[in-house]
């Protein structure tokens, strides 16, 4: 009978990876595969119960909801756009330093504003034309964005930051801590890489003009820079710095002691005052930008919440948790490269991360790791996955911006991302 369970988990973790190639709605596929397999196990309670009980994670909500809530008001009123102007301001004749210095600005932009997709709208839009005229080939232009799109792995918004925190009962800023090396290793890695693809790819044209194709959108005059608006992403993320290191224990800085939550309200109610936007569409923008966190962010934990109950009910977390602990380096392996090319295949990182931290790094310590040390290298490597994949949101807009295929787009970053996922799998972890 185990056996038989086990074969009916097997079969589950197929299907949901099929169903997920297939562009299926994640949710829907997460939860119906988990309550199928505990309705199979006659445990079918297992899987309404583990439900209800991540619909009400009290940390996890107010974190990433409110997250959520200030990237709206931050897009309402425009106070991105102005950073990302500010950020590209300087860089109109560099050359092909255009192509790294992308990157960069890409990765810290996403570090305010962690939504992968919203992040490439908001950079691409200046950055892919002024590539694109200034010798960069579209490809190459959409790369240099889309690669950037894992620097969210920093931000105290981003949902994985969030999970982790709470399974480890340690603070988001010591997560974001733990993450920091990844992190900073993956960008190394991938901006070195990236500038010799660019060379290998010839992707760079002295004095040609790539951008005549786009049109009017190349022409396009910038927006005119507000500093107070583009310094208005950073609030949060700079109170959140100052009040996890000893900088806070200065007096007039204490105030600066405070939960996510906390700074992106703060930061929505600062936004109000230095853009005079109406306090009722500040207000309406934020609770959309909470229930829309809710809905996909949140969502997408529930759901993989249910698939692992699913699993558990079959045996299978018990099965894999037992081989594990007598190969240290299978960790190091399952930990990284399943979210990376779950994240490849599927376009998004978020199931598959989500799907092993929940059912693995539960289990962290008794396979010789930190829950979050392996819980980050699995976020940041799902991340690395999803910027690897053409049929990636943010690849998508990025390719539209540049008007060529997501797979050209793709095929420039992917060397990077699986070179960043090795040295986090072997070096790092």
């Amino acid at each position: 009978m185990a056996t038989l369970k086990l074969i009916c988990a097997v079969l589950g973790l197929v299907a949901v990876i099929y169903l997920l190639i297939k562009k299926r709605e994640t949710k829907t596929v997460l939860i119906g595969v988990g309550l199928v397999l505990c309705a199979i196990c006659l445990t079918p309670l297992d899987a309404l119960a583990q439900f209800t009980k991540s619909m009400t994670s009290a940390n996890l909500i107010k974190a990433i909801c409110a997250s959520m809530g200030f990237a709206y008001v931050m897009k309402v009123t425009k106070c991105d756009q102005h950073l990302v102007t500010l950020l590209t301001k300087p860089m109109k004749n560099i050359g092909f330093l255009l192509v790294p210095m992308t990157f960069v600005i890409t990765y810290l932009v996403n570090i305010a504003i962690p939504s992968a997709a919203g992040c490439s709208a908001a950079v691409g839009a200046t950055m892919i034309p002024l590539l694109m005229a200034s010798g960069v080939r579209p490809a190459m232009a959409g790369a240099a964005v889309f690669a950037g799109t894992f620097g969210g792995v920093l931000s105290p918004g981003s949902a994985h930051n969030a999970f982790v925190a709470n399974m480890a009962k340690v603070s988001i800023p010591d997560v974001i801590k733990v993450q920091f090396p990844n992190a900073m290793a993956a960008f190394i890695v991938v901006l070195v890489v990236l500038s010799v693809t660019a060379i290998l790819f010839k992707d760079y044209q002295k004095g040609q003009d790539f951008s005549q194709k786009l049109g009017d959108a190349a022409t396009a005059e910038p927006t005119k820079v507000n500093v107070l608006f583009a310094l208005m992403p950073l609030v949060p993320l700079i109170i959140l710095v100052i009040g996890g290191t000893d900088l806070h224990k200065i007096s007039f800085l204490t105030w600066t002691k405070m939960g996510v939550a906390e700074a992106m309200l703060l930061g929505a109610i600062l936004a109000v005052f230095v853009t005079w936007t109406s306090p009722e569409k500040i207000t309406k923008e934020f609770f959309k930008g909470m229930g829309s966190a809710y809905a996909e962010v949140i969502g997408i934990i529930i759901a993989a919440g249910v698939f692992v109950a699913g699993l558990k009910a079959c045996g299978a977390i018990d099965a894999i948790t037992d081989v594990l602990k007598h190969s240290e380096q299978f960790v190091r392996l399952g930990g990284t490269f399943i979210p990376y090319l779950m994240a490849v295949v599927t376009g998004s990182g978020d199931a598959a991360t989500m799907a092993f931290n929940g059912a693995i790094t539960v289990n962290a310590q008794d396979l010789g790791f930190e829950q979050t040390k392996l819980g980050m290298a699995a976020a940041i490597a799902g991340a690395l996955g999803r910027s690897s994949s053409p049929i990636a949101g943010a690849a998508i807009v990025c390719a539209g911006l540049a008007m060529v295929s997501p797979i050209e787009i793709a095929k420039r970053t992917a060397p990077a991302m699986a070179i960043a996922v090795a040295v986090i799998a072997f070096f790092m972890l």
